[in-house]
């Protein structure tokens, strides 16, 4: 398709900031069953659980400046 390079994104888990839901019935449920969990989630495992901006940032700065892999695990968004 004319790309220079391409990148492969890949989070363990993601949790979705200012209102975004799925479109997945079984994903808003268990979003919702989780929600309390998340702050919890986040510093017990914070190479494993993004959120959606940080997710959105990752793959603008990494589209504008690349990435040294291109398959990006949850660390490297994270670390991105």
């Amino acid at each position: 398709m004319g790309f220079r390079e391409a990148y492969v994104f890949r989070p363990a888990a993601i949790i979705p900031l200012h209102g975004i839901t799925s479109r997945t019935r079984w994903i808003r449920i268990a979003n919702t069953a989780l929600k309390p969990l998340f702050p919890a989630l986040k510093a017990l495992f914070p190479n494993h659980v993004t959120t959606t901006e940080q997710l959105g940032r990752a793959m603008l700065k990494v589209a504008r400046e690349g990435f040294p892999k291109q398959v990006l695990e949850s660390r490297d968004i994270v670390r991105v």
